[in-house]
């Protein structure tokens, strides 16, 4: 685990060369949260409900947007107006994976205008680094503000059964984050990268996030391959982050089990870093 996986988030907060790593640490520490809930609902109603009966419990909503049947403008008006009122980051759960002119397109313009709302976005890096260039250039291209607050999490492990994301795959992912750390904040993985062998050799400062899936209370996974954790696990092996959606938003009182959520994972990040709170 990497040795900055043992230090509080205000003390990683205080030294992040990222201003968005600066920033999601600084949400945790204020809400004594490190819940992302994963709102894979349809219509924006659905979605700004949720957002708003969870906003007070989590630190970032992930979205798919493109499963919304009626987005538009007032989707993310919405969305923006909870993330103020709430203190949440957007996570918009793309999965970018094409080449990079074409992933430029995706995140910047079309309809759903990524760029403009979502604070972070992810990728796959099968199609070479030259993806995670383009997003950067994008990001970096914006006009102010959107440009200040805006990074990307490479797609490096996935909890699903029978995961290609392993060995090569994961190792240059690493090497990818280390060659832009302005843009990329770290991963999506099933535990901390800082000791998987890479080309690219670490700065004395790098100190990369790590979001986890698949983090259930009361489930070991799905008939579709889905392999569960719990909070405690996940944030044992280095999640910094844990990203719920079923065991949340399918629970019988969504706020409660986000709540219960919060806790165990505070509890656990408690742990970790030796109860310096």
């Amino acid at each position: 685990m990497s040795s900055k996986s043992q230090l509080t988030y205000g003390a990683r907060a205080s030294t992040h060369p990222n201003p968005l790593a600066r920033k999601l640490f600084q949400v945790a520490e204020a809400k004594k949260s490190n819940v992302t809930v994963s709102a894979d609902v349809t219509s924006t109603k659905e979605l700004l409900d949720l957002a708003d009966q969870l906003g007070p419990y989590i630190a970032v909503i992930k979205t798919h947007i493109d499963i919304l049947t009626d987005f538009g403008p007032q989707t993310i008006a919405g969305l923006q107006a909870l993330a103020q009122k709430h203190n949440f980051l957007i996570f918009e759960d793309r999965k970018f994976i094409d080449i990079g002119n074409t992933v430029q397109k995706q995140y910047h313009g079309g309809t759903l205008r990524i760029s403009e709302w979502a604070h972070i976005i992810n990728c796959s890096i099968l199609p070479g680094e030259g993806i995670v260039e383009a997003l950067a250039q994008t990001a970096q291209a914006m006009d102010f503000p959107y440009g200040a607050d805006r990074g990307l999490l490479i797609l490096a492990e996935m909890t699903s059964k029978g995961s290609l994301a392993t060995g090569p795959y994961t190792a240059a992912s690493v090497d990818y984050a280390r060659k832009y750390p302005s843009f990329v904040l770290g991963f999506v993985s099933t535990r901390s990268l800082g000791e998987v062998p890479a080309t690219v050799a670490a700065s004395a400062d790098e100190d990369f996030v790590v979001f986890t899936t698949g983090v259930n209370l009361s489930s070991t996974g799905d008939k579709l391959g889905q392999q569960y954790q719990t909070p405690q696990s996940a944030v044992g092996r280095g999640a910094d982050f844990i990203i719920a959606g079923r065991g949340i938003y399918a629970a019988p009182d969504p706020q409660e089990a986000a709540r219960q959520y919060q806790q165990q994972g505070w509890e656990a990040y408690v742990a970790r870093v030796g109860g310096a709170q």
